[in-house]
């Protein structure tokens, strides 16, 4: 027997006016059992919800109403039964069963609750991840999160741009920065990669002309904190003859695709979630780094150490900025643009009439940094002349400068973070929440 005829519907699937009174068979697992003596209620759970399995005492043959109280919770089962409408119960109705099969029974005591009656804490979620996920809450997180990564795809295909696959198993790093994660590769280190962006603007020279890639990135930075992972999802992207101002109004365009879709297919997760999601408006706002400071400086009193051109915007001046922009405009994201050019990496091109700025710009959700992005330098000698200043080694470069001595078009692009992106989308306190299996400085397994 195949095991695809164990189940006819989904839980969400039953439609109880055209299928009253039909025989269908669910799997699923036992998620809550109710015996109230003269009646029993199994609640089966599968991925798309809920479907209640009423045993009445006086109707039911008396083995299968044994068999209904002897399940164990999170015990996967197979149901066969009468579809009857009943607006009271999971999904408008409930199944009166013919039959009740046990697939495999769950050990007890549970590592954790599965009904939401009981909390428990994060660690012990991620612990339990493979429990934890079977959670309404849980599921509704990645299915939006399944959501969210399709509309991306959808848009910048439609959008003419082609997917690629780049390294993940590199020699150098790819901003000469330190936080990378060492590896040995067969006689010689090399590293886990901490960005695609080497490999997509050497695909510029290459005529791609316009790409993306959604894959995990790497950084061995020592951060503790609800945002930061060491192993994270980004939506990168490079255009060529285009600017900066080009790709905002890109980004800023995909951000609201995102948001329209969920909001249109992932009504039921919304609400699982308590999500009010609204879209955000267009064009987003946009602040010069130079303005930004000047408003922390004079309109916010809560910070009160002055600050100078070429300092970073930490997570305090980071946060009432964007409530000081949500007060203002009533909008919860917006683009930081013309950043110090020392404070951003050496592919940055600096701005032709103040070259002490860049053509870049981070694109901030209210309560954190969703993207950054720039127009890249894509001049030779423009190239090699920031690597030095950075105190970096041009020779150790090599592979990525010499595209730009045959032919490299003017380009820009910038990276989303996937796991940000849906922790600000749905509100969730913690960035680990948004990855199926997180990796941060404590945490290596499941």
């Amino acid at each position: 027997m195949s095991l695809k005829s164990l189940r006819t519907h989904y839980a969400a699937e039953v439609n109880p006016a055209a299928e009253d009174g039909k025989s269908i068979t669910l799997a699923g697992w036992v998620h809550e059992i109710r015996d109230l003596g003269g009646i029993c209620f199994v609640v089966l759970r599968d991925r798309t919800g809920r479907a209640q399995i009423t045993l009445v005492k006086k109707k039911t043959e008396p083995e299968l109403l044994e068999i209904a109280k002897r399940q164990v919770r999170e015990s996967v089962i197979t149901v066969t039964g009468i579809v009857k409408a009943e607006p009271k119960a999971p999904n408008g109705y409930e199944i009166i069963p013919t039959s009740i099969a046990l697939v495999n029974e769950s050990t007890s005591p549970l590592p954790m609750d599965t009904t939401g009656k009981v909390d428990a804490e994060l660690d012990t979620r991620l612990d339990n991840r493979f429990i934890d996920l079977r959670r309404a809450e849980g599921t509704a997180v990645f299915l939006i999160r399944s959501q969210v990564l399709k509309s991306i795809r959808e848009f910048f295909y439609e959008n003419k741009f082609m997917e690629t696959a780049t390294p993940k198993i590199v020699a150098a790093a790819t901003e000469g920065g330190t936080d990378l994660f060492p590896i040995q590769y067969f006689d010689r280190e090399a590293f886990l990669n901490q960005s695609p962006q080497l490999f997509k603007q050497m695909l510029m020279s290459s005529g791609f002309d316009r790409v993306f890639e959604i894959g995990p990135i790497f950084r061995a930075e020592e951060h503790d904190t609800r945002k930061h992972l060491n192993e994270a999802t980004s939506i990168d992207v490079e255009m060529s003859f285009a600017d900066h101002e080009d790709v905002m109004e890109l980004l800023e365009k995909l951000i609201a695709r995102v948001y329209e879709d969920v909001l249109k297919n992932c009504e039921k997760s919304l609400e699982i979630l308590g999500v009010d999601l609204k879209v955000p408006k267009l064009p987003f706002y946009k602040y010069a780094y130079e303005e930004v400071l000047s408003i922390i400086n004079n309109e916010i009193p809560e910070i009160e150490t002055k600050m100078k051109f070429g300092d970073d915007i930490g997570t305090q001046a980071e946060h009432l900025f964007g409530e000081y922009v949500f007060q203002k405009t009533g909008e919860s994201h917006y683009f930081i643009t013309a950043w110090p050019t020392k404070t951003k990496p050496f592919y940055a091109m600096p701005n032709a009439v103040r070259p002490e700025i860049s053509n870049s710009f981070d694109m901030m959700h209210r309560t954190m940094e969703l993207s950054s992005g720039a127009q890249r330098a894509h001049l030779y000698d423009i190239l090699c002349s920031q690597i030095q200043a950075k105190g970096l080694n041009v020779d150790s470069f090599e592979f990525y400068l010499k595209p730009f001595l045959f032919g490299m078009p003017p380009h820009s692009g910038f990276g989303v973070g996937c796991e940000r992106l849906v922790m600000t989308m749905l509100g969730l306190d913690n960035v680990r929440e948004a990855v199926l299996f997180p990796r941060d400085r404590k945490r290596l397994s499941p």
